[in-house]
């Protein structure tokens, strides 16, 4: 497709709040994965290290 304008694209023919809304709803989705998925390594390596240090005695 070729677009005359910027706004035309950001336009995207009448869909442009159904395609950016889209592509901003799976950015937040994988973000807010990241963030979850190091929250809980930092969890699950403080829990082993305490594990580790409670085997020790």
């Amino acid at each position: 497709m070729i677009w005359a304008s910027w706004n035309e694209f950001v336009a995207m023919g009448g869909y442009g709040l159904y395609v950016w809304g889209s592509y901003g709803a799976v950015l937040v989705g994988v973000v807010l994965e990241i963030v979850l998925l190091r929250r809980g390594q930092s969890e699950t390596l403080k829990r082993l290290k305490r594990m580790q240090t409670w085997e020790k005695q």
